[in-house]
This record gives C-alpha cells, sequence and structure tokens, in this order.
C-alpha cells in the first residue's frame, strides 16, 4: 500500500469498500476479490480494502473492537502494543504526572493513543510517511487526534525540551524486508539515542524486546516484563523517577492485573530434589530472572540450578507459573517412556521441555500413543541428567488463583 491508497480508503467509497470488505475477511481471497469486483469497486480499491479487512480482523486480537476503524501495515501490526498493555501503560504515565509525551518511533500509534485516552498531549514522530498517515487517521478514527499528532520525521531531531515524558519504541524490523533486528545497535532510532533519553527527559519508558540481554538494561532502570493471558509479550524500561524496582514481571489476565513480583533479578534459588508439585513459571518471571523470587511464594526448589522448573511439596495458589502433580519420575528412555504411557492407557499428551533437545512432535509419534487417558510429559534434566516427567495438572481451583500484587 502507498500514500494514494491510503487517501483512496478514506474516501466514501473506500469506506464503502472497506465496509464490503470486513463481511469477507477470513474466507477465500480470490471469491472475496470476485465479489468486490462484482459489486463494482475497482481493482485497486479492492486489493487495499481486503488488505486492511484482512488486518483488521487480525488486529482484533490486540486492539478489540477499535481495530475496525484503523488502518495497519503488517509489520506495524507485529510491532504494535496489544491495547490493554497500552492502556496500563498510559494510565501509569499519568499518574507519574506526565502531561506532555513525546512517542518518538510512534507507528501506528498504539501506545499514543491510550496516552492520549488517559488525557495526555501526545506528539508523536514516525520516519515512515506511509505509517505516519496511518497514525494521523488511527488519531481521528480514534476521536483523540486533538490530542495525538503526528509529524514524519527523524525521532532523533525532535525537541524534547517540550514534553515531559518520553516513550520510544524503536523498530526492531529491517525496513522493506521485515526481517527481525537482534542487535540493538541497529535499531531505529539507535540504540545509544534510545539510552540516551533518560537523561535529557528522566520520565522515559523503552519498550524493548522480551528477550533482552539484561547486561544492556541501564543503571537504575526498572525492567518490566509483561505477560497477557499467559503470553509473554513485551517488555519495557522505567527510567528516573519511574522505576520503582530492578526486575519486575506482571501478568495481565482477561483485561486486568493479576500479579506482579518484584525483585533484583539475581536472586539464586535453593537446590533440591524433585517433589511432589512442578510450578512452570509464566514467560514473564523467566525473562525477568525472577525464578528464585517466585520459588520463594511457593516454598520451592529447583532439581537443576539452570532450569527454571519449580519443585514443591503442596500447590500454593499463584498466577506465577501453572503447577502439575508429579506421578512418575524417570530417566529419559523412549522405551520405558513408551511402556509406562501404554501401561496407564495414555492416549493424548502434552509435551513441555525445559533444557532438552528432544523435538515434542517427533517424540509424540514415536511414543504411537493409544489410550483413553491424558497426562503431562515434561522433559527436563536433573542435577544435569536428561529426566521424564510424567505428570497431571492440578486444577485451577487449587492452585491457581487472586495474587496480591507487589512483593
Amino acid at each position: 500500500m502507498d500514500l494514494d491508497q491510503l487517501a483512496a480508503l478514506r474516501t466514501p467509497a473506500g469506506t464503502a469498500a472497506l465496509d464490503l470488505a470486513a463481511g469477507l475477511a477470513g474466507g477465500d481471497p480470490l471469491a472475496a476479490a470476485a465479489a468486490l469486483r462484482s459489486a463494482g469497486v475497482p481493482a485497486g480499491l479492492a486489493a487495499g480494502a481486503l488488505t486492511q479487512a484482512e488486518l483488521r480482523r487480525r488486529a482484533a486480537r490486540k486492539f478489540g473492537p477499535a481495530a475496525a476503524r484503523m488502518f495497519f501495515t503488517r509489520a506495524g501490526l507485529e510491532q504494535a502494543t496489544r491495547a490493554v498493555v497500552a492502556d496500563r501503560r498510559a494510565a501509569r504515565l499519568r499518574a507519574a504526572g506526565v502531561e506532555a509525551l513525546a512517542d518518538l518511533g510512534c507507528g501506528l500509534g498504539a501506545d499514543a493513543l491510550a496516552a492520549a485516552r488517559a488525557g495526555i498531549r501526545v506528539y508523536g514522530v514516525e520516519a515512515d510517511p506511509l505509517t505516519a498517515a496511518m497514525a494521523t487517521a488511527n488519531a481521528e478514527a480514534a476521536g483523540v487526534a486533538d490530542r495525538f499528532t503526528v509529524e514524519c520525521g527523524d525521532a532523533t531531531a525532535f525537541d524534547v525540551n517540550r514534553v515531559d515524558g518520553v516513550f520510544c519504541d524503536p523498530a526492531r524490523r529491517r525496513a522493506g524486508t521485515g526481517r527481525r533486528i537482534f542487535d540493538p545497535a541497529a535499531y531505529s532510532p539507535p540504540w545509544d539515542f534510545v539510552t540516551g533519553l533518560a537523561e535529557r527527559v528522566p520520565r522515559t519508558v523503552v519498550k524493548v524486546a522480551p528477550g533482552i540481554d539484561h547486561t544492556l538494561i541501564p543503571a537504575g532502570a526498572e525492567a518490566e516484563w509483561v505477560s497477557v493471558d499467559g503470553e509473554l509479550v513485551e517488555a519495557a524500561l522505567w527510567c528516573g523517577p519511574l522505576a520503582t524496582a530492578p526486575r519486575r514481571a506482571t501478568l495481565l489476565r482477561v483485561g486486568r492485573e493479576v500479579g506482579r513480583l518484584a525483585g533484583g533479578g539475581t536472586a539464586e534459588a535453593p537446590v533440591g530434589p524433585v517433589r511432589r508439585y512442578l510450578y512452570d513459571p509464566d514467560g514473564a518471571v523467566v525473562r525477568a530472572h525472577l525464578v528464585a523470587e517466585f520459588a520463594e511464594t511457593v516454598t520451592g526448589v529447583l532439581a537443576d540450578p539452570s532450569i527454571a522448573y519449580v519443585y514443591a511439596d503442596a500447590p500454593t495458589p499463584s498466577p506465577f507459573g501453572r503447577c502439575l502433580e508429579i506421578t512418575d519420575v524417570l530417566p529419559f528412555s523412549l522405551k520405558r517412556l513408551r511402556a509406562l504411557l501404554r501401561e496407564r492407557g495414555v492416549g493424548r499428551v502434552e509435551i513441555l521441555k525445559r533444557g532438552s533437545a528432544l523435538e515434542p512432535e517427533q517424540l509424540r509419534r514415536d511414543l504411537r500413543l493409544a489410550g483413553p487417558a491424558s497426562a503431562s510429559v515434561v522433559l527436563t534434566r536433573v542435577a544435569g541428567a536428561p529426566t521424564v516427567l510424567l505428570c497431571q495438572p492440578v486444577p485451577a481451583d487449587a492452585a491457581a488463583g487472586p495474587h496480591p500484587p507487589g512483593r
């Protein structure tokens, strides 16, 4: 898509084409294109409408009903913050007293829209002309164009003296190819500029990849990992007066916060034998290096100091890790595992793994399962030795529930 196509989609004829395309999204693309042509929609407009309709359908997972009025690029949608996370971040910025925010590299505007809805004046800067135009269109569709304006340009040239807060989500995909960038030095804006923002505007937040190397986290910043409905979705660096703990794992469920675990990220959990219950910590807890802090909340231990499975004698309610009851522990042997599962009549398994090179789907085929029962198979290491744990999930009401935020 280009600027002319976007402009065409914003005309009355384009709006009508988008409405028609919305009812066809998710189906046969050839049949959808034929349906629009038969309705008299020009080919170029039909192609743009169908592309947007499909992107809007996918975006509903991140943005809910608001996605039906927004404009997207494929790369922009992939990097865009989920609405529930953006809203929570905006509320935290507003509570910290931020009134004017620079969103440097605003993309399609997901975070800026949330901040504007929270009453913050947002100045967006976006280098790509099409993405900047889409962000402007999204601000108008959301009814916040008076509080969120976008300029197309170089984020490093923006005068941050105009604001009392900065949010920066550097591009982590290469322009034109969409390929992921793993070296922060190749981000746009560059990493040295991003990490220097807090020296100029203390209330700075930087969105980063969840897999960020902890050695890159600036001294004094709070690094927060956020999980939504069990899926690790992002990490962010909160700088200056916004920082409240060195490391934090925040868990959201059905749009609300259900758990917040904080710590230094350097503690070591005690190591001991396998116990009756196994906890598989949430990805936010693992990435934040807060497994030791989590283990303390369930009086647990690690069976191997390098594996983030926690073992405990009792199932303690916690949102920070899924709980399973261990029924069998055996050294890894395909033959022994297959025999045990046949003996138990297990025909359906979920396969979890940490510290194992085995491919779950290949193992599933090799097991040749048959039977009415189900089980969880955990591939791991215990004291360095490859080990299989046969488990049953603990019911949610027994080991998952509300947990007081913070520590």
